[in-house]
């Protein structure tokens, strides 16, 4: 499991997914939705089963398209509400709309031990995050949630022509850091997408946090050289296999490239095509 396919000392840039590897967002819109029951039972006056139905048929729909291509991401999202929730409460949408996404980010902040740990980490490496998914819905968290200072590069595939697993987006962002991909790695909670990726890519390495536990001891065509269980956990990885030396910043802004071409988005009917766990 811990063999490199190159020199140990040359990592210099660490590629990050964002969700459930940086945020745990499937945990975190659980928690919003469970909350979100509770609200409609105490405060609007809904039966329990009728809440807990209205949340669950939410949650599914939003994993499903967590953005729709023609229309405004807040409009959508309540729409998605007003659909799930019975004909005699949907008088609430607004409210219950505003709550859950307060909610939802209450629930997706990152961990201060998990911030410190990504600065360090910028002290000596280059760091960025690659995330699949639409691109009003993607940067909406990376901006609550404060993350643009923290990457040094961050690309989201709803604004490019293809998403992990394909190899090119791996490849430009390690053009962007300028990096070669040998010295790059990746760490992701997919093996679908991070891990075959950053194969395919020819990245120096991977690194796989599993969403379940239990997934670990599986066996999978697509290897992973390390498996932590959190991403917290990524700095003893890197002092028992890498010991890269510091290496000097680079001054150049790379933080979005705002200049990429907008390609068309998918039909709604394919909306989890760019999915990021329903976010």
């Amino acid at each position: 499991m811990e063999t490199m396919r190159n020199d140990r000392s040359g990592i210099q840039a660490i590629l990050f997914d964002l969700d459930n590897t940086i945020i745990a967002t499937r945990k975190a819109d659980k928690l919003a939705c469970n909350r979100i029951s509770e609200i409609l039972c105490q405060e609007f006056g809904v039966p329990e089963e009728i809440a807990v139905q209205s949340c669950i048929h939410f949650l599914h729909e939003f994993r499903k398209c967590p953005q729709h291509p023609s229309i405004d991401l807040h409009v959508w999202r309540q729409k998605l509400w007003y659909q799930a929730l019975h004909p005699n409460y949907q008088k609430y949408c607004e409210a219950v709309y505003k709550q859950w996404l307060y909610l939802r980010y209450h629930y997706l902040q990152i961990s201060h031990e998990t911030f410190d740990i990504l600065k360090k980490l910028k002290k000596t490496y280059l760091i960025g995050l690659i995330t699949n998914g639409p691109s009003a819905s993607q940067w909406e968290k990376i901006e609550k949630l404060s993350l643009k200072p923290v990457f040094d590069v961050i690309l989201v595939s709803g604004d490019l022509p293809w998403e992990k697993p394909n190899e090119k987006i791996f490849k430009m962002a390690c053009d962007y850091l300028g990096v070669k991909p040998g010295n790059a790695l990746m760490v992701g909670d997919k093996l679908e997408t991070d891990i075959l990726g950053g194969i395919k890519a020819k990245l120096g390495g991977t690194v796989w946090v599993p969403l379940h536990a239990n997934d670990k001891g599986g066996k999978f065509e697509t290897q992973p050289d390390f498996v932590i269980d959190h991403v917290n956990e990524l700095p003893k990885v890197l002092k028992n296999a890498y010991r890269s030396p510091k290496l000097r910043r680079k001054s150049k802004e790379l933080a979005r490239p705002y200049n990429f071409k907008k390609y068309s988005q998918p039909d709604l009917s394919d909306c989890n095509s760019n999915s990021s766990d329903g976010s």
